[in-house]
């Protein structure tokens, strides 16, 4: 997942450079989106992984 969110946020860069500004804040709202989803997931399996210890 975190994969998808860099290349979401490589296509805003280069959308934005390129001057396609609504590609360009449709990429970085989802490489936003994914990025949150990915820090949830990470932070529950984090928490998970200890109590099996």
């Amino acid at each position: 997942m975190l994969r998808w969110t860099i290349i979401f946020i490589i296509l805003a860069i280069i959308a934005g450079v390129f001057g396609f500004g609504g590609i360009a804040a449709g990429a970085a709202s989802i490489a936003k989106i994914l990025f949150f989803i990915f820090i949830v997931l990470f932070i529950i399996s984090l928490i998970t992984g200890r109590k099996r210890l």
